[in-house]
Formats: structure tokens, C-alpha cells, sequence
């Protein structure tokens, strides 16, 4: 996400002094496209160099993982060296869709409602690429074999099915995904490289919540903990203005939690999960 993210950057970088542009949507949108194709290139190379030789070895998926991790360490280090450890904020579009201002004129409502055109790119993305991603891999000959692959990998070679083609289309969809993912979250917050590195355990915990290996199953794990994250951590002072009497309203935040033990809630949802259905939601396979 970050190594995709910043090649979109610096290209966005690049258009801007060039003066292109697709006002009112952001430059990056342009720029997105380069930021796939290098992450591809990052990815294919990655593999040949570390990931083939422990798929030779048949090594376990924990040894993946822990390969991973060090990738993982090394990529990010890489990119703040690059484009350095600052937060770097390249939305240059419009910056609402709607105000609350407006909607509240529009509406006659006492309270308003604020959607950024980065919030309507990334659910409209979204729903785009995952519809494209079930489609390809349920309905295209390539995503049956995919999928064939990985539920029993002796049996789809005895099919006739390529190992090395099957990887190599992996890692494209893998960097496509990643680097829309890490794109459209840079436009709506702002790219800084560690805080994409701090993701990573919420990432982790909604694949292991919905079930490793289960596309499905990541979505919803993504819902599961981003709504225990929310939920735990919202300030309902004002909500609760709404449903106590006057003189009950409450003073401080009522938080359950402050916001800076979010990540520690992704963190309880993964041991939790692990120890209770380590399987995940839609079963999916144990590390």
C-alpha cells in the first residue's frame, strides 16, 4: 500500500507541474494506473527474489508470514527513504460533495451532514473493484483456477494447472487492490509511510476475523473490526444530549476508550478470534 501510494504521489507530483488535471477529482486518480504498474514490478521482482524459493522448500504458511514481516520492515523503510517519514497531502480536487451547511439549508434539519469527494471515490471504488473481484474469480477461467490452486494444490496440478501463472496474476491483483486501497485512504486522511505500516494489524485482524483465504470473509472482518474500533472509541457526549434530560447531560466524552487505544481493539478482536474460531467467521484456513 505505501510503495503504491507514493509512486502515485510522486507521479501526481509530476502531472501537477505539468498542469494536468481532472478537475474537480483529484490528479491522483491520473496517476493511479503508474502506481499499479510499479507496484506490480515491486511485487513480481519480491517474489522471485524471496517468495519462490520458500514455495520450493513447501514451507509452511507461518515461515510466508514471517517472510512477510521482514518484506514488510524492509518496503517501508525504502519508502520513507524515498519520500521521507512526513505526512504528505496530494489531494488537490475538490474537498466536499456535500457541506453540512448546505444540507442543513437544504434539509431544514438542525444537525448537518458532510460527505468529501474522497469519501464518495473510495465507497464508489470500492464497490466497483470488489464486484470486478468476485466476478473474476468466480465466474473467469483464470479465477476458478485460482481458486482451484489454493484449495488443493496437488490436485490442480494434476490439472493441468500452471503454479507460476497462477502467482504472477495473484501478485498483479494483490498490487492492484493495495495500491487503490492505499491510494484512496491517502486522499481521504494524508499519506504519512508509518501510519500505513500501523495498519497493517487491523488489516490482519479482519482477514483472520472473516476466515484466511475467504475473500468474503475479509469484507465482512473488515466490517467487524472497524465498527468494534468506532464503537468502542466514539465520543457520545452528543448523542447522549439527544437522549437524556437537560440537566443529565453529561459533561465529559463518554468514550468507552480514547481513540488512541483503537489499534488495541483490533488487537483484543485478533486474540479473541484466535483462540475462540480460529477458523474466523466463514472458516477459512489456520495459519
Amino acid at each position: 500500500m505505501a510503495f503504491g501510494t507514493m509512486v502515485t504521489i510522486l507521479v501526481t507530483w509530476l502531472f501537477q507541474s505539468m498542469g494536468l488535471s481532472i478537475s474537480p477529482l483529484p490528479t491522483a486518480l491520473l496517476a493511479l494506473p503508474f502506481g499499479i504498474l510499479a507496484t506490480v514490478g515491486m511485487l513480481l521482482a519480491t517474489d522471485r527474489l524471496v517468495y519462490k524459493f520458500y514455495r520450493k522448500q513447501r514451507s509452511a504458511p507461518i515461515v510466508f508470514v514471517m517472510a512477510s514481516v521482514g518484506v514488510m520492515f524492509v518496503m517501508n523503510g525504502i519508502v520513507r527513504f524515498i519520500i521521507g517519514p512526513d505526512d504528505q497531502n496530494f489531494n488537490d480536487g475538490e474537498r466536499f460533495i456535500i457541506k453540512a451547511r448546505d444540507f442543513k439549508a437544504a434539509t431544514g434539519l438542525s444537525e448537518g451532514l458532510t460527505i468529501k469527494v474522497s469519501q464518495g471515490l473510495t465507497v464508489g471504488i470500492a464497490i466497483i473493484v470488489v464486484i470486478a473481484l468476485f466476478w473474476f474469480l468466480q465466474k473467469s477461467r483464470t479465477g476458478k483456477a485460482m481458486r482451484a490452486f489454493s484449495d488443493n494444490e496437488d490436485l490442480a496440478l494434476l490439472s493441468g494447472i500452471s503454479p507460476e501463472k497462477v502467482v504472477m496474476i495473484t501478485w498483479i491483483i494483490a498490487a492492484a487492490l493495495a495500491t487503490i486501497a492505499g491510494t484512496l485512504y491517502g486522499l481521504d486522511k494524508s499519506f504519512k509511510p508509518f501510519t500505513y505500516f500501523q495498519l497493517l494489524l487491523p488489516i490482519f485482524a479482519a482477514a483472520i476475523v472473516g476466515g484466511i483465504g475467504n475473500p468474503l470473509g475479509a469484507i465482512a472482518g473488515g466490517f467487524v473490526v472497524a465498527f468494534s474500533e468506532v464503537t468502542i472509541t466514539y465520543a457520545y457526549k452528543k448523542f447522549l444530549r439527544y437522549l437524556l434530560p437537560e440537566n443529565l447531560e453529561p459533561d465529559s466524552l463518554v468514550q468507552l476508550l480514547s481513540t488512541d487505544y483503537k489499534f488495541a481493539v483490533s488487537f483484543v478482536i485478533l486474540v479473541l478470534v484466535l483462540l475462540i474460531r480460529p477458523t474466523g467467521i466463514f472458516k477459512g484456513k489456520v495459519l
